[in-house]
């Protein structure tokens, strides 16, 4: 029956709620049976082993409603449950246009947040239709489903808010294309790995907090990236070549970040990293996370030391929008498809070219520029922003 055909039709909105067992949905179901109705839609929540299920049904033929009621109420009561029935017409009234997926992290996540996060749906003309727990660790995520307003109104609205009452929010518009095949291409240092890594290599030639005040001032857009690059690459002339692999060694990865890669790929994602740094590390990355593109700067070595200049062309803050590009046509995705994540001011036409843009652990310069911000420590969180559950991760074996 269709939802045509639903619409004026008596329907009965039966609800069971109380312990949650084994059975209990096909005892429902059971006893509605012997009534031949017709079932028009079903919902089931299980919450600290509460459960509450409805069943929206076609009222059965005339003059059996009554023992339908009865026989209901004596087979909840028997197993120590509650029944309602509510008598009406049709089916849920239709969902308004304009549908996003509202992605709320908390750490914790308080009363109060999630009070504020529903206010500003409804001001924005937003109507929850559904809400839905992504994650409970190592952040408790969950999931708005809004109809009635337009995405990109709504996510204006809601970035003003979750900077104020401290939680991350992303706004998705809903549709199939959120489980289209995705390019998610992300920074390294920071991002993917904690470390900056000049700055790792600075620390081998006695240099390291000359070069992590430049980086410092590079990152929050006070200089220009490319002059700062060169400044800080020439402090490291005449390091031995065998720095590389101490470099490497030295390299920690940002927690969640193996199953945040793992998990991608699982999904049939295509995976990349761009990096200010340099392809000495880059590329030991990308094989030892088997990732799908992976492009940086690259240290000269001559006659086995650094001369303190790079070769090639320079990833700045452009080249990076340049390469999400390259690597989404390469990866026969479209632009709007690909999910790019950065946390300094070099990452910022980046993530405005990506489809989504996430700033991880950003400056504030970047969090108010990207579609939205994760700032919780783990690189994982970003999942949740996809619509991919923690139990979804877990039970195919992905976290580290």
């Amino acid at each position: 029956m269709s939802a045509s055909q639903t619409s004026d039709v008596p329907t009965l909105l039966v609800k069971i709620f109380g312990k949650d067992r084994p059975g209990i949905t096909a005892g429902l179901f059971d006893t509605l049976a012997a009534y031949s109705v017709d079932v028009v839609d079903i919902e089931q929540v299980v919450t600290r082993g509460r459960i509450v299920l409805c069943a929206l049904v076609t009222k059965p033929v005339a003059g059996t409603e009554g023992e339908l009621r009865a026989t209901v109420h004596s087979w909840a009561e028997s197993l120590k449950m509650q029944a309602e029935i509510l008598s009406g017409t049709g089916d849920n009234r239709p969902r308004g246009s304009g549908r996003s997926h509202v992605t709320v992290l908390g750490h914790p996540l308080t009363a109060e947040s999630t009070a504020a996060i529903a206010a500003r749906i409804t001001a924005t003309g937003g109507n929850i239709d559904r809400i839905f727990r992504l994650a409970k660790y190592p952040v408790t995520a969950v999931e708005f489903a809004v109809s009635g307003c337009e995405t990109e109104p709504l996510r204006t609205a809601l970035a003003t808010a979750s900077a104020h009452i401290g939680v991350d929010v992303a706004v998705v518009s809903a549709g199939l294309h959120r489980r289209a095949q995705r390019l998610v291409v992300m920074d390294v240092d920071s991002t993917l790995i904690q470390d900056e890594v000049i700055e790792l290599f600075a620390a081998h030639a006695g240099c390291e907090a000359e070069v992590a005040e430049v980086t410092e001032r590079a990152m929050r857009g006070e200089l220009d990236f490319e002059q700062s690059l060169h400044a800080r690459v020439a402090l490291l002339a005449g390091l031995d070549a065998s720095v590389v692999d101490k470099v490497r060694a030295e390299v920690r990865l940002t927690p969640g970040a193996r199953t945040l890669i793992r998990t991608l790929k699982q999904l049939g994602y295509q995976v990349g990293v761009v990096s200010g740094g340099f392809t000495q590390v880059t590329d030991d990355l990308q094989e030892r996370l088997g990732l799908d593109f992976a492009s940086a700067n690259t240290l000269e070595i001559v006659d086995g030391k650094l001369t303190g200049r790079v070769t090639g062309e320079i990833v700045d803050r452009a080249g990076k929008a340049r390469l999400l590009r390259r690597f989404a046509e390469e990866a026969g995705v479209p632009l709007s498809q690909t999910v790019a994540i950065g946390d300094g001011a070099n990452d910022l036409d980046m993530l405005n070219a990506a489809g989504l843009g996430v700033a991880f652990n950003a400056k504030p310069v970047v969090r108010e520029a990207a579609h939205t911000a994760v700032n919780v420590p783990f690189l994982d969180a970003v999942l949740y922003l996809l619509g991919v559950t923690r139990e979804e991760v877990e039970a195919a074996g992905l976290t580290t």
